[in-house]
């Protein structure tokens, strides 16, 4: 049979799953890679985790779900054909650097090495905020003036 932790635990981990994968169909293509560059922190962290509980399976499997993330999901969603020269030339660029990320990855689980996983997680997250600052659905920090009498949009020369 099964205990009632188990049971609890299972339930939690299904509706988790539930709610990611409901998340996911509801998310704009801008927001999908967020949730990407999210759960790739979220496996590093649970490899840095594991690394300092020395679970060198749960490790292994964190790590190995972060390589997959940039790998198959991060790398495999860029568009060489998207803004013509300028677009192939980053695509490129950033191809190059989830390369780099997936081998500092699997140096980190190689080596038992916290460092290669901070450098991972950095080089991440500042894709990543670049990333959020191109969202499409951010609001603007520029005021719309649109909207204002012409005298407060003109009243500068007053």
């Amino acid at each position: 049979m099964y205990t009632p932790a188990h049971s609890y635990n299972s339930g939690a981990t299904a509706y988790a799953k539930i709610s990611t994968e409901s998340g996911a169909m509801s998310a704009s293509p801008h927001q999908l890679i967020t949730m990407l560059f999210d759960g790739a922190k979220t496996a590093i962290t649970m490899a840095r985790h594991h690394m300092a509980n020395q679970d060198i399976a749960a490790k292994g499997r964190a790590i190995s779900k972060a390589i997959n993330i940039v790998d198959n999901g991060l790398k495999a969603s860029l568009d060489a054909e998207a803004g013509g020269m300028a677009g192939a030339n980053l695509v490129a660029d950033l191809s190059a650097l989830y390369d780099y990320i997936a081998q500092r990855l699997m140096y980190a689980n190689l080596r038992n090495d916290p460092a290669l996983l901070d450098e991972a997680d950095r080089l991440l997250d500042n894709i990543s905020s670049a990333w959020r600052e191109i969202d499409p659905h951010k609001p603007s920090d520029v005021p719309d003036t649109s909207a204002a009498p012409a005298t407060a949009r003109l009243s500068i020369g007053v």
